[in-house]
Order: C-alpha cells, then sequence, then structure tokens
C-alpha cells in the first residue's frame, strides 16, 4: 500500500447543463480552477447513448482491451471518483458510476463517455498537501494513481 497524507480545501458545488460529457467537464473546469487533487460525487441522470468501461476482456491475456456498454434510455446515476492531475499537472477525473432504468443497474467506468441528461450534480471537495500524481503505467498503459516520489 502507497499513502499521502493531505487536507481540506474548497469546496465546489455544480450543476452540469443537459448534454455536457461528465469527464471532459469536470477535467476543464479543474484546469481553469488549478484544481490538482479533489474527490469527486455525480448525482444525476446519464444521456441515452452514454458509455461505461465494464471490465476488461478477460479473454485477452497480453493486453488490456476495455468492454465498453452503452447504456439505452435517460438513466439514473450516482458515481463518485477523484480527480488526481498527471505527471504534466493535467487533472485526469477516475469515477465509477452506477446507472439503472426500470430495475436495471450497470456499474462503469465513466471515461467512454457519459453525457449529462437534463440533471447533472458534482460536488468537488479539493484535496491540498497530497503528493499523489497519475503516472502511466507501462504494462498497462493507464494513468495509474501513485503516491510516492
Amino acid at each position: 500500500m502507497q499513502y499521502t497524507e493531505g487536507r481540506m480545501g474548497r469546496v465546489f458545488v455544480l450543476r452540469l447543463e443537459d448534454g455536457e460529457r461528465l469527464n471532459d467537464t469536470l477535467e476543464a473546469f479543474a484546469r481553469d480552477h488549478q484544481l490538482a487533487h479533489a474527490l469527486a460525487f455525480y448525482l444525476g441522470g446519464a444521456a441515452t447513448g452514454s458509455q461505461v468501461v465494464v471490465g476488461p476482456d478477460a479473454n485477452r491475456a497480453d493486453a488490456v482491451v476495455p468492454l465498453v456498454h452503452m447504456l439505452t434510455g435517460s438513466q439514473e446515476v450516482l458515481a463518485l471518483g477523484t480527480l488526481i492531475a498527471d505527471e504534466a499537472g493535467t487533472p485526469v477525473l477516475h469515477m465509477h458510476a452506477a446507472a439503472g432504468r426500470e430495475g436495471r443497474a450497470t456499474v462503469g467506468c465513466t471515461r467512454a463517455g457519459v453525457d449529462v441528461w437534463l440533471v447533472g450534480e458534482v460536488v468537488l471537495l479539493e484535496i491540498l498537501g497530497t503528493a499523489a500524481r497519475r503516472r502511466k503505467d507501462p504494462k498497462t498503459g493507464f494513468q495509474l494513481l501513485t503516491v510516492g516520489p
């Protein structure tokens, strides 16, 4: 396990607009407000056609190939994520969402493209004084959280 300690900074409450792309919008907001580390909560809707990564293709041992699921119909969403800058200082959101409609639910990573449907509420809790960064892992190609030098 790796860890770093921080403290609470600013708190942002955002209302996203219908059609805004969740990750793109939050990463742009973070850049505009010099927000390098935060905990992110999303409550709202996902538009039909939104996509979430629902796991790796287990049939591939030589590479991590994401399985992408397209949401059909507008769906209710609850999501939690971390917004941590990469080595260049660019904020990168890693968020997982549970989306549901008519008793069926899907859980996945929002990086494939979740578009807001009508209601999109976000709370960002800034974390100050932490050494956390996202660094590219050569094996997977993912921007993984690291807390050391």
